[in-house]
C-alpha cells in the first residue's frame, strides 16, 4: 500500500485523536465545502465489515480484503469496542449528466485511526465491485516526540481514474484534501447552526438549483440596481429553490395538489417573488419602496409599494406562507402575523439585521455570537407564538444564512384564545419600561395566563410602537458625500503614505514608491475635526471612505496601503497580462497617473483606468424599456 503523501499537524495541536474523526465527518457528510464540483453527498450506514466484503464480492482479493476487515492484533482491541464501521455515501454532483449517482464505501477503523475510501462500479450485468484503482485510505499517525501527522496511502499507483468531480486527481488529494483535513483536525470546532440544507433530500435541490439557474442567470446581465448581480441574482435563486422544495416535499407529504400561495414581507428587489411567481406559485411582495427593477418582471409578478405595520389590517388569512428574507425590523413580527393570520398560515424567514418588536435588538448574554443569539431569540418567539419551529442553513453567499420555518403549530384550532394570550404577554414582555429597561421574563412556554389588553388583540394597534423604515432610503455610504471633498481626503492620506519612504529598503518596488502604512486610526489623526466630524455621519465613517476608493488603497486588517496594481489578485504578472482590449471603456481616470509622483506603474495599455483625456471614453447607460417585461426562456 504506497504512501502518497504526509502533513503534518501542528504540534501543539490538543484536539487529537477526536478532531481527526472530525474531520472525516466533514469530508465525508459535506464533501462539497473542498469539492466545489460537488452540491453534497447522502450517506447511509453500511452492514457489518465482513458482511460489506460478501456484498462487494472481494473475498478471495488480498489486496482489498485487507482494507475491508481492517485486521488489528488482538491487543490492540477491548471486548464491547466498536472496532470499525462501514457506510455508503452517494455523490450528488452540482451539475447532473443524467448517468446513475456514483457511490463508495467508507470504511472507519477507529482502532488504527484510519479511514478508507472504495468506489463502487457497476458492470453492465448490474453486478457491484470496487473501483480497485481509485481506492484510497487516510490514516492518523502518531511519531511520539515528533507529534502527529496524516498520512494518505493509495492501493495503487497505476491506473488512478479522474472524473474532474467525484473522483479527483491523485495531486488534487495530496494539495487540497490532505491539508484541509489537517487544519479541520487541528480547529476541531463544531458549528454552532445545523447543517446546510438538513431539512430538504439535497438532490431535488441540486437539481432543481441548476434548473432555476440557467433559467434565470440572464438577469445579471440586465440588473439595473446598484447592488451586485452576481450576489442577488443567484442568493434568491437559491432562496427560490429552497422553499420550491420545501413545498413540493410538503405537498407531497399532505398529498395536496394546488402549489401553494405566499406573500413576500419586505420583497426588496422583488426578484423572488417573481421566481416563484414563474414557477407556479400564487402570490405578491410587499416592500414599503419601489425598486427600479420592479418594471422588468411584468404584469404577472405582483408587487406592492407600502408599509407593513403590524396590525389587523396587515394579515393574510388566504395566504399559505409568509416569506421574511431579509425583512429587518419585519423579522420578529412574522411568525406573529402568520399565526394571527389563521392556524394553517406557515411561515419561513431569513434573519439579517438584529431587531427586536420595537426596535434593535439587545444582547442579553455574551456566551454565544450575537448572530446565535439573535437566532434563538427569533426561534423562541416562534414557539410561543405556536409554530413547531425548525432550523436550518442556506447555501446562499452571505454570513447570515440560517433560515427559520413555522410548517406546523403545537397547539390545536380550539385553543387559539390561549395561544393569543401567550403571544400578547410575549410582546409586552419585549416592551421597555419607563426606566428604559425592557422587562424580559423567564420560561414563556408553560402558559402565561395574564390579562391580554382587548386594545392590543382586536384593534389595529397591537403594533403600536413599531417604527418601519423610511419610504425614501437614506443613503449614509460615503457616495453621497461632495466629490471634491473625497478627492481631497484621498490626496492627503495618499501624500501621507507616500512620504512616509525614506529609502529604496521602506517601499519600493521596481523603482516605485508603494509608501508605508497606517492604522485607521492613524489616518484620522491626520485629518481635521470638522471632516472626521462629517464622516461619523456616514456608516463605517472614515474606513468606508477609503474602501469605496479601492483604485488607490488597499485597506486590511485595520491597515492602509497604496494599492500596488501590478501584485495581488487584481492582476497577473506583466509578462502573462494581457492588454485591455482595444476600443474597451476607460470610464474613469487613473489616479496614479495623475497624481503619484511616479506615475501608474502599469502601461496605459495595461491599465483599466483612463491616462489622460484621450484615453478616457464616456460609458452608456444600459438601455432600458419602461413597462416592457423581462421574458425568460420558459422552455429551460
Amino acid at each position: 500500500m504506497p504512501k502518497l503523501s504526509e502533513v503534518k499537524v501542528p504540534g501543539d495541536c490538543a484536539t487529537l485523536p477526536a478532531g481527526f474523526w472530525s474531520a472525516v465527518g466533514v469530508w465525508v457528510e459535506k464533501p462539497h465545502v473542498v469539492n466545489k464540483r460537488l452540491c453534497g453527498a447522502k450517506e447511509t450506514e453500511g452492514k457489518d465489515v465482513e458482511d460489506v466484503s460478501l456484498l462487494l464480492g472481494v473475498p478471495h482479493d488480498p489486496d482489498v480484503l485487507s482494507f475491508l476487515t481492517c485486521k488489528v492484533s488482538p491487543a490492540g482491541t477491548h471486548e464491547g469496542e466498536t472496532r470499525c464501521s462501514s457506510s455508503v455515501r452517494t455523490f450528488i454532483p452540482k451539475v447532473s449528466k443524467g448517468a446513475n449517482l456514483q457511490r463508495e464505501v467508507v470504511l472507519r477503523d477507529f482502532v488504527r485511526q484510519q479511514v478508507t475510501f472504495l468506489p463502487l462500479e457497476e458492470d453492465a450485468e448490474g453486478k457491484v465491485s470496487p473501483k480497485k484503482s481509485n481506492i484510497y485510505q487516510i490514516q492518523l499517525c502518531s511519531h511520539d516526540s515528533e507529534g502527529w501527522s496524516l498520512e494518505l496511502h493509495v492501493l495503487s499507483l497505476d491506473g488512478w481514474f479522474s472524473d474532474g468531480v467525484v473522483h479527483p486527481k491523485l495531486p488534487w488529494l495530496t494539495s487540497e484534501l490532505l491539508p484541509k483535513l489537517v487544519r479541520w483536525a487541528s480547529e476541531c470546532r463544531s458549528s454552532e447552526f445545523k447543517s446546510t440544507l438538513s431539512l430538504l433530500p439535497v438532490e431535488k435541490y441540486s437539481l432543481v438549483y441548476q434548473q432555476l439557474k440557467d433559467k434565470y442567470k440572464a438577469m445579471v446581465k440586465v440588473w439595473p440596481e446598484v447592488t451586485d448581480p452576481e450576489k442577488f441574482v443567484y442568493e434568491d435563486v437559491a432562496i427560490a429553490t429552497y422553499l420550491l422544495v420545501l413545498w413540493a416535499e410538503e405537498r407531497e407529504e399532505k398529498d395536496l395538489t394546488a402549489r401553494q400561495s405566499f406573500v413576500d414581507l419586505g420583497c426588496g428587489n422583488g426578484l423572488l417573488v417573481h421566481i416563484l411567481t414563474c414557477e407556479g406559485h400564487p402570490g405578491k411582495g410587499v416592500d414599503v419602496r419601489r425598486r427600479k427593477i420592479w418594471d422588468m418582471y411584468g404584469a404577472q409578478t405582483l408587487l406592492e409599494e407600502k408599509a407593513i405595520t403590524p396590525s389587523e389590517s396587515c394579515l393574510f388569512p388566504g395566504s399559505d406562507w409568509l416569506i421574511g428574507n431579509h425583512s429587518d425590523e419585519l423579522t420578529p413580527w412574522i411568525p406573529i402575523i402568520a399565526a394571527r393570520s389563521s392556524h394553517s398560515c406557515r411561515y419561513f424567514v431569513l434573519p439579517c439585521c438584529f431587531f427586536d418588536f420595537f426596535g434593535k435588538y439587545q444582547r442579553r448574554q455574551c456566551k454565544k455570537s450575537q448572530y446565535k443569539e439573535y437566532i434563538d431569540f427569533i426561534t423562541e418567539l416562534s414557539q410561543i407564538s405556536g409554530f413547531n419551529t425548525e432550523e436550518d442553513c442556506l447555501r446562499i453567499p452571505s454570513t447570515k444564512r440560517v433560515c427559520l420555518v413555522g410548517k406546523s403549530r403545537n397547539y390545536p384550532p380550539s385553543d387559539e384564545a390561549e395561544a393569543e394570550r401567550r403571544r400578547v404577554h410575549y410582546i409586552q414582555s419585549r416592551q421597555t419600561t419607563p426606566g428604559g429597561q425592557r422587562s424580559d421574563i423567564g420560561d414563556y412556554g408553560d402558559g402565561c395566563h395574564g390579562n391580554a389588553d382587548d386594545d392590543i388583540t382586536s384593534g389595529s394597534s397591537w403594533g403600536a410602537g413599531f417604527q418601519p423604515r423610511d419610504r425614501v432610503e437614506v443613503v449614509r455610504n460615503c457616495a453621497s458625500l461632495p466629490r471634491d471633498f473625497v478627492d481631497g481626503v484621498v490626496l492627503q492620506v495618499a501624500n501621507s503614505l507616500l512620504g512616509m519612504t525614506v529609502d529604496d529598503s521602506g517601499g519600493h518596488h521596481g523603482n516605485w514608491n508603494r509608501g508605508g502604512s497606517l492604522s485607521v486610526s492613524e489616518v484620522a489623526g491626520l485629518l481635521e475635526q470638522e471632516t472626521l466630524q462629517l464622516l461619523k455621519k456616514e456608516c463605517g465613517g472614515l474606513q468606508t471612505l477609503l474602501k469605496n476608493n479601492h483604485q488607490v488603497f488597499r485597506v486590511e486588517g485595520g491597515r492602509v496601503r497604496i494599492r500596488d496594481w501590478r501584485e495581488g489578485k487584481s492582476f497577473r504578472a506583466d509578462a502573462k497580462r494581457k492588454p485591455v482590449a482595444p476600443g474597451a471603456l476607460k470610464t474613469r481616470p487613473c489616479w496614479f497617473h495623475a497624481h503619484h509622483p511616479q506615475g501608474c506603474p502599469l502601461q496605459a495599455e495595461l491599465c483599466a483606468f483612463a491616462h489622460g483625456a484621450k484615453d478616457l471614453r464616456p460609458s452608456r447607460p444600459l438601455k432600458k424599456i419602461k413597462n416592457e417585461p423581462f421574458i425568460f426562456d420558459q422552455s429551460s
